[in-house]
C-alpha cells in the first residue's frame, strides 16, 4: 500500500502544472492606464509562457524601483535618466521601443490664448504672463521630467508661483488632469493618455506636432550583476519579443476609438 500511494503521489506531482515564468516590469501610468499592456502582454505569453506584472508608477519612481532590485525589466519614457540608469550599471541596455507625443490641454475658454500656437514654449510663456492656472504632476515622472524641460526653455521658473496658477499636484496624469478639469487649468499630458481620459468636459487639445513634444519610449533589461534576483533570460526574452516584428506590430495594433496611441520605433541594437 504504502509503494502504491507513492506511485500516485509521484503521478499526481508529475500531472500538475509547472508554474509559469513570470517577471515584473516597472513602467509608467501612460502605458498601463491607456490600456496598452492588456492588448500586448496576452500575445507574448501566449507565444512564450511567461507571465508579466507591470508596476504603473511615474518613470521616476519606476527608476528608482528597479534600481532597489524591484524589476526585471525597467519601460519608462525619459531617455536621459534611462541612460544614466544604464550607465551606472543598473541595467544592461537601453532599446528604443516606441513612441507618442505630449499635448498642451486646457478649457475651451482659453484664458491664455493659446491655441493653435505651433511652439509649446510661447505658450508656456502666455500662461505664465497671464498667470493662468496650470497643473503639473510634479512627480518626477517621464511627463514632469518633460515639463520642467520645457519651462528651463523658456527662461521661466515656474515653482515661485506653486500654490498660486501653478498648481503642483504630486499625482499620477489621470488624477492630474482632474485637477486641471475641476480648476479650469491647463495640463501637459501624452496623447495617450489623453485619448483615454474620460472626463474632458469642455477641455480641448490646444498646442500639439511641436517637435519639442517628441515623447519617446526606452526598454531595459535590469542587470542581474547587481541585482541577483532579476530573471536575466525570462526578461531578455520580453524585451526581444517587443522589439521583434512580432512586438512591434502588437504595439502599432493597438488603438482606442480608432486612434493608434503608441508608434512602434525599435533598434534591434541599442
Amino acid at each position: 500500500m504504502i509503494v502504491k500511494f507513492a506511485l500516485y503521489a509521484v503521478a499526481l506531482c508529475s500531472a500538475l502544472p509547472v508554474s509559469a515564468q513570470s517577471i515584473l516590469v516597472q513602467s509608467t501610468t501612460s502605458t498601463k492606464n491607456a490600456g496598452l499592456y492588456d492588448h500586448i502582454l496576452p500575445l507574448f505569453t501566449e507565444q512564450t509562457g511567461i507571465q508579466v506584472s507591470v508596476v504603473a508608477v511615474g518613470t521616476g519612481q519606476a527608476i528608482r524601483n528597479a534600481r532597489n532590485c524591484d524589476a526585471d525589466v525597467l519601460l519608462v519614457h525619459a531617455k536621459a535618466a534611462e541612460q544614466d540608469f544604464v550607465a551606472s550599471g543598473a541595467g544592461v541596455e537601453r532599446f528604443d521601443l516606441m513612441f507618442n507625443d505630449f499635448v498642451l490641454v486646457g478649457p475651451a475658454a482659453d484664458p491664455a490664448a493659446v491655441a493653435g500656437l505651433t511652439k509649446i514654449t510661447q505658450a508656456f510663456q502666455k500662461i505664465a504672463t497671464a498667470q493662468a492656472p496650470f497643473a503639473s504632476r510634479s512627480d518626477d515622472s517621464g511627463t514632469h521630467k518633460k515639463e520642467l524641460a520645457l519651462w528651463a526653455d523658456t527662461n521661466i521658473q515656474p515653482f515661485p508661483f506653486s500654490g498660486d496658477w501653478y498648481l503642483e499636484t504630486g499625482s499620477g496624469m489621470g488624477a492630474t488632469l482632474n485637477t486641471g478639469v475641476g480648476l479650469n487649468a491647463y495640463v501637459l499630458t501624452d496623447r495617450a493618455t489623453w485619448i483615454s481620459f474620460g472626463n474632458k468636459q469642455d477641455f480641448q487639445i490646444h498646442v500639439q506636432d511641436d517637435p519639442a513634444l517628441f515623447n519617446q519610449y526606452g526598454v531595459i533589461l535590469v542587470n542581474p550583476n547587481a541585482c541577483p534576483n532579476v530573471d536575466a533570460q525570462s526578461g531578455q526574452t520580453f524585451i526581444d519579443w517587443l522589439v521583434s516584428d512580432d512586438g512591434q506590430t502588437a504595439i502599432a495594433s493597438f488603438t482606442v476609438d480608432g486612434q493608434q496611441l503608441f508608434f512602434p520605433n525599435a533598434d534591434p541594437s541599442p
